[in-house]
């Protein structure tokens, strides 16, 4: 199986199509070149540079907020994790959470099934495909929450599904505290979250950048 592209997008790139259609989780899981790749309908899609500390910083402490309220009904897990939505279909999400009854869909190869919670913090890069790709998805395979996160702002937009389809139910941000109608855990504040992250320059002192 020929790559025909192996150059990874910069920030302001789309996600590079590196083959167009047919392919199933088995090509997927076959490929080991050091990329990171998502499947997306039978296509091969190049996934953006590795996250930055800050996107690395917030993953974490979502991670370990959640599981401070959540982790005896749920099984929480971050990226990397193959979502595995159908044979065509597989995601990375950031952050996803299963609850307890439900662990039969964890296997060896990922999550083989929709999750209870999907969670995507956005970079430069990935704007377009967490915001309308990954949203068709999810909703089209009935993942009852997605929530997208923005990193600079600390700004969590929630979507609840809504027969086919997601309904932005709340923004929240500052001391608002996080809820979810169908995971009575959830109890935290973006606020609290932003406090435990430092602030992070664009690099580090004394450090050149790359020509």
């Amino acid at each position: 199986m020929g790559q025909k592209e192996n150059q990874r997008p910069t920030p302001q790139q789309k996600p590079s199509v590196v083959r167009e259609g047919g392919m199933t989780y088995d090509d997927y899981a076959a490929l080991d070149d050091g990329n990171r790749y998502e499947l997306a309908a039978g296509r091969l899609e190049l996934m953006s540079p590795s996250p930055s500390p800050r996107h690395q910083l917030l993953s974490y402490e979502l991670l370990r907020t959640l599981a401070d309220t959540c982790e005896r009904d749920y099984i929480i897990l971050n990226a990397p994790i193959d979502l595995i939505l159908s044979p065509s279909e597989v995601r990375q999400p950031d952050l996803l959470l299963v609850r307890q009854d439900r662990i039969h869909i964890l296997t060896e190869r990922g999550v083989e099934g929709p999750p209870d919670l999907v969670v995507e913090i956005l970079s430069p890069s990935t704007l377009q495909r967490d915001k309308v790709d990954k949203a068709k998805v999810y909703a089209f395979y009935r993942i009852p929450e997605y929530w997208i996160v923005e990193p600079q702002t600390f700004v969590l937009e929630q979507y609840i599904l809504e027969k086919e389809r997601y309904e932005l139910t709340a923004v929240y941000h500052g001391e608002e505290p996080v809820s979810s109608p169908g995971m009575p855990c959830i109890s935290f504040t973006m606020q609290a979250i932003a406090e435990r992250i430092p602030d992070i320059g664009p690099r580090a002192a004394g450090t050149k950048s790359n020509p």
